[in-house]
């Protein structure tokens, strides 16, 4: 049997607006984000492009990791992307596709 993963990540606008949320398929969620399909804040402020992500083994785990980073000051949520992003490249390129290194089996 295949072990499940949890992701927390965070989402950025061009202008650094930034959105925290958790996932158990990672591709699936940064389309939704990247497709506007789902009214509210990221699509409300342009919130597209992938900037962060921590794999958990469990759900309450990574629930829990969410609910820290949201709780966090901008600056510290700013570090955090910057030390394993420095350029803010978009970790899920341009599109998210079927054949995406982001799949999680």
């Amino acid at each position: 049997m295949a072990t499940r993963s949890y992701f927390v990540y965070i989402m950025s606008s061009f202008t650094r607006t930034l959105y925290i949320g958790v996932t158990n398929d990672l591709e699936r969620r940064v389309f939704e984000h990247k497709s506007h399909v789902i009214d509210g804040f990221t699509k409300k402020y342009q919130v597209t492009r992938l900037v962060y992500v921590e794999e958990c083994g469990e759900m309450g785990e990574a629930i829990a990791r969410e609910k820290e980073l949201k709780g966090w000051r901008r600056d510290k949520k700013m570090a955090l992307i910057e030390a394993a992003n420095p350029n803010w490249e978009d970790l899920a390129g341009d599109a998210v596709r079927q054949d995406s290194s982001l799949r999680s089996e």
